[in-house]
């Protein structure tokens, strides 16, 4: 023990070796006890006194009357304790008295001092339990107000007594230490009470023994832990409830099963005691007399503090403080430094193992261990120490700033200690990328390859977590290490760096594509459309059958599972994999078609005929919309012509031809068979092929578009574009038959055609003149100024049809002119009837009912129709002629139709439009009267004036 370091971790507090106790304490001091921030004193008069932080008198009071021989403060409640001697009430009966003081409650004594409320009091002694005296006192609040009094006494017995006091409900018990009959070897010295779970436990120690008593049997059962003791003032119990004693020859710990560890201190320990893990012991050094107060961190085998004092007379801990009293009333406040002084205390002697053991048996935080741990590094590091260093730095992981090592050791070059280091930092999750990067560029650098894959193919798995993946395969990959770059990868399920590594590093192909059919197809899709183009570029076959897969997988299962093709919908489209063919259109045609073979209903079906339309039609097999690839080679059209509906490709072998022609052909049938005679639209784009078509003047699938489409029109201007005269005509006759649901306008354009054609064309023009003059398209007019146009026409082409023409315009002008003549004849002859019926009288002469043919008699009625009837026979409709009525009321029905459709614009125009003689129709309209300028209030005047003729009676 005389090699353990003594250190000053403490120092006095309240002014040093000058503190006093107040003066207001004169007895001598014969017990003392502190708790709850209270410090309370006992004197040989029976007076106790409480003592502040300060050691200030705060007030005192007469507990006994005689003297105060122990006191004990609880610490559940603010209650006190005390045993002292009282008046005695008869000789048979002893004055020793237990008193217990509720501190919260004080009664006035006078107009200056004030004193505790005595809740109870008892009488120690009684005729079972006789008188001895008392050597040691013990109290325990087991559950308040149940208090548990132990009273230890010269003769090896133990007095408890338990229960409420205040109500003077206890129970009193006798237990017996020691038996010895020699004077002074059986007292009791020193009592502690232990808490072991449930069970309670009260060590008692005498100068010969030391016993333990377990309370909860009944009686208390007895065991003797050891045969040696110790004196008064020489037992304490440790934080940990271990029974401590004090002997000359050491210090000894006993636990529930014997003696404990045993520490080797040299002289009479007349204090013991305990302070927050440190063993507090006043040594009395036989040699000089001197008394000399030590304070011992047990853990750490040091002193933590050592100091000469006078004669203790008490020991008490309290405010954090330890306060020794001595006899001649002056008293010592020692308290512990902070830990930031300790440390720096030992920093400056280089003590830094025990800078570390002490902040670690001390449970400082986890920061401020590194930080000793870190400033030790530093030292060994300074002296060249490297390994060492390295070790205490990898202990402060976590909490110290990992590049505040890592550059200390780059700049030494110490690279097998920052390998050390980073592998402690991954190994503890704690690294970032670019910690993995420098981890694995130490092993590279070293070429240790065993130690790279221990790191890499760690079997434990932690290899997937403990470093930044792609961080190791990117390092990896960089220093050539592929294989260890592929097996991360493929550990860590990063598929598309797996394929990297072996499409552009190594270029193993065929080992891509079975790695890519091992997965699953989500993640397969993800990979193909990252890496497709690579694959297309060395193994397109291989790739396609991968995509037919991907895009096609269990379409069987999806058919019998639902029939609306809603199951298709979750699978990937071909549509998402067309980038990877940008430069390869070969092949994405062939996995179009494959694909369109195999899956009729698809989502997508629009856009793979938009696609399969464009790679047909190119001539180059290229997408029109990409006019330069590859160092700007031009793959525009450079010379094409159509002749007749066949496609000449100029400086192109006839392979390249035949293969351009049967796409073509594939393109043909496509667009009849994408567009079913059931479907209003196609399965594709139409504008699109109109515009592919025109670009690679595909004249079959044009002409096919714009027939499907009814644009009769542009049919025929292709024809007129190519001069194909024949065909137009043909073309014309097909489509021109209103009949058949077609234009008859077609022979106009024809005609028109021809007569800006300027060439002779003259049998075309009579056999157009032919069908004109049939269907009575146009009039002559219209014909013979659209030919004049023609320089190269003479009159003989239409001398013929000029001739028919005039001929049948005769025959209508007579037809109309007979006509005419008909109708002023019946228009003079209504005129004529209508004055007569204004100016003469109408005589009646009919002698039979036009109703019942009966003969007429009164009452009658006559019309101006010349009917006659009788009044019964009509009933009560007397204004108007029943024979005469129908074909009045159609006519004037009729009337009011025609003036309702005066109103239907739309109507009109509409029949305007579709009329061959537009001008008949405005002349109809004219002709009923419906289109007139006639206001509304002179039309209804009109009216009235032409139907009352009609309606006379």
């Amino acid at each position: 023990m005389y090699q353990w370091r003594k250190f000053e971790f403490f120092e006095e507090k309240l002014g040093g070796g000058k503190c006093k106790i107040p003066e207001e304490i004169s007895g001598k001091i014969e017990c003392a006890s502190s708790g709850r921030g209270k410090l309370v004193i006992g004197c040989d008069d029976g007076s106790v006194s409480l003592l502040d932080r300060g050691l200030n008198f705060n007030f005192g009071f007469q507990a006994h009357s005689s003297s105060a021989l122990f006191l004990q403060m609880l610490k559940q409640r603010n209650f006190l304790v005390s045993i002292g001697e009282d008046e005695q009430i008869s000789p048979q009966q002893s004055g020793m008295c237990l008193k217990v003081f509720d501190l919260d409650k004080m009664q006035p004594e006078g107009s200056s001092t004030t004193s505790p409320d005595c809740i109870g009091i008892l009488r120690i002694f009684t005729n079972q339990f006789p008188q001895a005296k008392i050597t040691s006192f013990l109290v325990l609040e087991e559950a308040p107000p149940i208090l548990l009094i132990a009273i230890g006494l010269d003769n090896g017995c133990i007095y408890c007594i338990k229960g409420d006091i205040a109500r003077e409900r206890i129970t009193r018990f006798k237990l017996q230490v020691d038996s010895s009959s020699g004077e002074g070897n059986s007292s009791v010295t020193g009592l502690g009470f232990r808490l072991d779970g449930q069970a309670l436990l009260l060590f008692a120690v005498t100068p010969n023994s030391v016993s333990l008593f377990s309370m909860q049997n009944q009686p208390p059962r007895r065991q003797l832990l050891d045969q040696i003791g110790c004196n008064v003032n020489s037992v304490a119990m440790s934080d940990r409830s271990e029974l401590i004693i004090g002997r000359p020859e050491a210090v000894y710990f006993y636990e529930v099963d014997g003696r404990g560890p045993c520490w080797a201190f040299e002289g009479e320990k007349k204090f013991l005691g305990w302070y927050r893990g440190y063993l507090l012991c006043v040594i009395a050094d036989q040699r000089n007399g001197k008394n000399t107060f030590n304070i011992y961190d047990l853990k750490n085998r040091l002193i933590a503090h050592s100091l000469v004092v006078k004669e203790v007379s008490h020991m008490l801990c309290e405010w954090g403080n330890i306060i020794l009293i001595m006899t001649d009333k002056s008293a010592l406040c020692i308290g512990e430094k902070d830990m930031e002084s300790k440390l720096d205390m030992l920093f400056k002697k280089n003590l830094y193992t025990v800078a570390i053991n002490l902040v670690q048996t001390q449970q400082a935080d986890a920061s401020a261990t590194a930080e000793v741990l870190r400033k030790y590094g530093d030292h060994l590091y300074s002296k060249q120490d490297y390994d060492e260093a390295m070790a205490q730095y990898i202990h402060t992981i976590g909490h110290l700033e990992p590049s505040y090592v890592i550059q200390k050791f780059l700049d030494a070059q110490r690279i097998y200690n920052l390998t050390n280091y980073l592998e402690n930092l991954h190994e503890k999750g704690l690294a970032s990328k670019d910690h993995t990067t420098l981890l694995l560029n130490c092993y590279t650098k070293l070429k240790d390859v065993e130690k790279l894959n221990v790191f890499i193919k760690s079997e434990d798995g932690v290899g997937e977590h403990k470093f930044d993946v792609e961080t190791a395969i990117r390092v990896c990959r960089a220093a050539n290490y592929h294989e260890h770059a592929m097996y991360v990868a493929k550990k860590a399920g990063r598929h598309e760096w797996y394929l990297k590594i072996l499409l552009e590093d190594l270029g193993r192909y065929d080992e891509a594509l079975q790695y890519i059919s091992s997965l699953e197809p989500s993640q397969a899709g993800v990979t193909v459309k990252e890496y497709g183009k690579i694959l297309i570029e060395h193994k397109p076959a291989e790739t396609i059958n991968i995509l037919m897969r991907l895009c096609t997988e269990d379409i069987e299962l999806a058919k019998r599972v639902t029939s609306n093709g809603g199951y298709l919908s979750m699978l990937p489209s071909p549509v998402d994999f067309l980038n990877i063919f940008i430069h390869h259109p070969q092949s994405l045609m062939n996995f179009l078609e494959k694909y369109a073979d195999k899956v009729k209903d698809s989502p997508a079906q629009v856009e793979i005929h938009n696609t399969l339309l464009e790679l047909y039609l190119s001539i180059d097999l290229n997408f029109p919309s990409i006019s330069q690839v590859n160092n700007g080679t031009d793959f525009n059209i450079k010379a094409r012509t159509v002749s007749n509906g066949k496609l000449a490709v100029d400086g192109k072998n006839s392979s390249i031809e035949k293969d351009t022609l049967e796409r073509r052909e594939k393109g043909l049938r496509l667009l009849k068979s994408a567009w079913p005679a059931d479907l209003e639209h196609p399965l594709y784009d139409v504008d699109l092929a109109i515009i592919l078509c025109e670009m690679n003047a595909f004249k079959e699938g044009l002409l096919y578009l714009y027939e499907k489409m009814k644009l009769f029109k542009e049919v025929i201007a292709c024809y007129m574009q190519v001069h194909d005269h024949e065909g137009l005509i043909a073309c014309c006759k097909r489509l021109g038959d209103s009949g058949k649901g077609g234009d008859p306008t077609l022979w106009a354009d024809l005609l028109k055609y021809f007569g800006e054609l300027g060439e002779d064309c003259s049998k075309e023009v009579k056999e157009v003149l032919t069908y004109i003059e049939r269907d009575d398209i146009l009039p002559p007019i219209i014909v013979l100024q659209t030919l004049s146009r023609n320089p190269c026409l003479t009159l003989s082409v239409i001398k013929d049809y000029i001739a028919r023409k005039l001929e049948q315009e005769s025959k209508l002008i007579e037809e109309d002119r007979r006509a005419i003549e008909k109708y002023q004849e019946d228009s003079m002859a209504m005129r004529k009837e209508i004055q007569d019926l204004r100016t003469n009288a109408r005589i009646f002469q009919l002698s039979k009912c036009t109703a019942c043919t009966f003969t007429l008699d009164l009452p009658a009625v006559h019309f101006m129709c010349m009917h006659s009837f009788h009044q019964r026979c009509l009933g009560d409709n007397e204004k108007e002629c029943p024979e005469c009525a129908p074909e009045y009321r159609s006519v004037m029905e009729m009337k009011r139709s025609l003036e309702q459709n005066s109103k239907d614009q739309d109507q009109f125009f509409q029949q305007v439009k579709s009329s061959k003689d537009r001008f008949s129709v405005i002349a109809e309209y004219f002709g009923k009267g419906v289109i007139s300028k006639t206001s509304n209030g002179s039309t209804g005047t009109a009216r009235s004036d032409s139907v009352s003729p009609s309606s006379g009676f």
